[in-house]
């Protein structure tokens, strides 16, 4: 008689990598992180492009800001897991007849592989007059402005910390223009003491601040998620 293999008492099993020739320790660690990783196997077997979608998913099951209807902006969406995720939760394809549809913008410096239900633009929101591209291609004001950026790593902690709040507030900024009175602003941050200033902003800004670290964020990661609710407008 065969063993039953699944269910409880089965042992999940460690895939272990090895170092290879030419490749360095940290890059090791990493790729055995990312095989590991049950965000990761989850994304695969669910259809996200990356383990990120989880994240919004978990804020937005406490918040509740991509109803059916809302108009998004992603900004920084490359790959595009937090579009698929607004396409479905904001009703983007019309695929609940009951449900008022939504529409997503994707904005990302990089070309990115099309999305079902979301609208792309190759963009630097950093651009003169982008505020007004982005609400010419919604054809007004968004609901929601959301943004997973982070700027590329330099190897120093306090430097990267640095140019992750300065992108965030550059976001914030953006997010005051676009947004609809009422809207919410989610953005990615590190902690690390000058995050200061952009949460007093917030507050000035928003009926609402709050910080909060969701489950698929990794334990040894500073980054933290600021989700701003109540657009004063």
């Amino acid at each position: 008689m065969a063993k039953n293999t699944s269910g409880r008492g089965q042992r999940d099993l460690k895939v272990k990598v090895k170092t290879a020739r030419g490749r360095k320790l940290s890059s090791t660690r990493w790729l055995q992180r990312q095989l590991n990783d049950p965000y990761v196997k989850r994304a695969q077997a669910e259809g996200y492009r990356g383990r990120a979608a989880f994240k919004i998913l978990e804020l937005d099951d406490k918040f509740r800001f991509l109803v059916p209807g809302a108009r998004v902006v992603d900004l920084g969406c490359a790959p595009g897991g937090w579009c698929q995720v607004a396409v479905k939760r904001v009703n983007a394809l019309g695929e609940r007849s009951d449900k008022r549809v939504g529409r997503v913008l994707g904005i990302d410096l990089q070309e990115v592989e099309p999305i079902a239900g979301a609208e792309i633009h190759q963009l630097d929101f950093l651009d003169d007059g982008a505020d007004d591209r982005i609400k010419e291609w919604l054809g007004g004001k968004a609901d929601v402005v959301m943004s997973d950026m982070a700027a590329s790593s330099s190897g120093h902690k306090q430097t990267d910390h640095l140019r992750i709040i300065a992108l965030c507030e550059a976001a914030a900024y953006l997010a005051f223009d676009v947004l609809e009175e009422g809207g919410t602003f989610v953005a990615k941050v590190l902690a690390g003491g000058a995050e200061g200033d952009l949460q007093k902003l917030l507050k000035q800004k928003f009926t609402k601040v709050a910080n909060v670290k969701p489950p698929a964020s990794r334990s040894d990661s500073s980054e933290k998620f600021v989700v701003a609710t109540g657009f004063r407008g």
